[in-house]
């Protein structure tokens, strides 16, 4: 008798301690090893763009413009952090419609250190403030990239403001587009609950709930297009406008008369090997955990940017006669961009032959394509991001089929990987590319136009002859 009470208490104790085990697994949990890797990854990506981007760029343009490329580069990174957190999130990562979400979140309202961003599995969540800024990066790199198309003349007063527009009426509506969706919990929760309905009106009632989570959703995605880490969100979007733009300006004074080589190709290729490690960030980190499929991803960004380095540089040694530093750089950069919607569909043999396809069509379209038609891409963007976005967005298609190797995608109301069309998903990835290319080239086009009528894009000529360094910045990139 001595030793029931005890006993008693011990028992009490146990069950409160397994209806407590049980509370915190229904409640999905952050996981530390995810939340350390997305903070990694979203370090990564700013190292993409700053340095990254902006010695790569900064190395191409002749040097008396050095100084323009990396302020341009630089301040696009802060403006566009900064409406990120004001109301970017918030009409990305909200509901709202099928193309733009709501200010539900604006100035970051809600989000706090508890708060979870679901992942792409059932009960795995990572802190909302990581995802915040992971997605941040994104955003910040995206019109980064365009400023590549027009560089060497335009003013810095224009790019000051078109960078704003930009983010805000074409980025973030397609982020929400290609991104934006209700997550695995919601939808695996809606279905298990219309399997549990047990007579008719129940089930008529969960399925109208599963539709309407399935509903809040981008228009993109809804169109069953797939992009891992952002062929269509960052590469198209990004290539296009930069077109648009470099048409709209003119070209350079001098182009196609004047010797317009890279100032150093030295800091060209520190930028184009930042980028690389940077990417794994941006594609590996994409998967949003710390699992295999970021390992898929991490492999895949390895063996297609090597590909499509040696495919560009191969090519280019048999039609010109010899291998270029800048052509391997810039074939390792167009693997990079295609792979990055495939990264964590494709099997790595997928993305090795996405890999060499690429290297060659960018290197046709940075050659052939842009001479015949003579238009001013400064530094390729639209040759190498927009190209290489298509490519890759197309290839994903393909190479998610599971008999090649990919992974498929996911039916989170089957609960099983779904069942692979070819002519389904190649018409999912065609509705992804147009939309895109659609949305920002004619949209992108406007907003240079007013850009035009409020500033003014484009310098004058004595001070495009002196160089943007000295004429808008009162700097030089070098003293000697």
């Amino acid at each position: 008798m001595t030793f029931k009470r005890p006993y008693s208490a011990g028992l009490a104790a146990l069950v409160v301690g397994l209806f407590a085990a049980t509370a915190a697994y229904a409640e999905p949990t952050v996981n530390k090893g995810d939340n350390a890797w997305m903070l990694t990854s979203t370090v990564l990506v700013l190292l993409m763009t700053i340095p990254g981007l902006a010695l790569f760029y900064g190395g191409l343009v002749r040097s008396k413009n050095m100084l323009s490329v990396l302020m341009q580069v630089f301040y696009t990174v802060c403006i566009v952090t900064l409406l990120w957190a004001l109301y970017g999130y918030s009409l990305a990562f909200t509901g709202g419609s099928d193309f733009i979400g709501g200010f539900s979140k604006a100035f970051l309202m809600g989000v706090t250190t508890d708060s979870k961003a679901a992942t792409f599995s059932v009960d795995a969540n990572i802190s909302e403030l990581v995802y915040v800024c992971f997605q941040m990066t994104f955003a910040a790199i995206t019109p980064a990239l365009i400023v590549g198309a027009f560089a060497e003349r335009m003013k810095f007063s224009a790019i000051a403001l078109f960078i704003p527009l930009w983010v805000t009426l074409i980025y973030f509506p397609i982020a929400h587009m290609v991104w934006y969706w209700a997550g695995p919990d919601a939808i695996t929760d809606a279905a298990k609950a219309l399997a549990a309905a047990a007579d008719g009106a129940a089930k008529t009632a969960a399925q109208a709930k599963l539709d309407e989570i399935n509903a809040d959703a981008g228009w993109i995605f809804k169109k069953g297009a797939i992009d891992f880490a952002g062929g269509t969100v960052v590469h198209i979007n990004a290539g296009i406008a930069g077109l648009v733009g470099a048409l709209l300006i003119g070209k350079r004074v001098g182009y196609g008369k004047e010797l317009m080589a890279p100032h150093s190709l030295t800091m060209t290729m520190i930028g184009a090997s930042l980028l690389w490690v940077g990417w794994f960030g941006f594609n590996a980190g994409s998967n949003l955990e710390a699992s295999g499929g970021a390992a898929l991803a991490m492999t895949n960004s390895f063996v297609a940017t090597a590909a499509a380095a040696m495919a560009w540089m191969f090519a280019e040694w048999i039609v010109k006669g010899h291998p270029s530093v800048l052509g391997a750089l810039s074939g390792a950069v167009a693997g990079l961009v295609a792979v990055t919607p495939a990264a964590g569909y494709a099997g790595p043999m997928g993305a090795i032959v996405l890999g060499l396809v690429v290297g060659v069509v960018c290197l046709f379209f940075c050659t052939v394509v842009k001479n015949s038609l003579g238009y001013d891409d400064s530094l390729d963007v639209f040759g190498v991001h927009c190209i290489g976005g298509i490519v890759g967005a197309l290839g994903t298609g393909i190479l998610v089929n599971p008999a090649l190797g990919g992974t498929g995608v996911m039916d989170y109301a089957a609960g099983k990987i779904g069942d692979y069309d070819f002519v389904a998903q190649m018409t999912s990835q065609l509705w992804g590319v147009c939309t895109t290319l659609v949305w920002s080239g004619i949209g992108s086009a406007i907003l240079y136009k007013v850009v035009d009528v409020i500033v003014g894009l484009r310098v004058n000529v004595e001070t495009e002859r002196e160089g943007l360094d000295v004429t808008e910045h009162t700097e030089r990139a070098y003293n000697m």
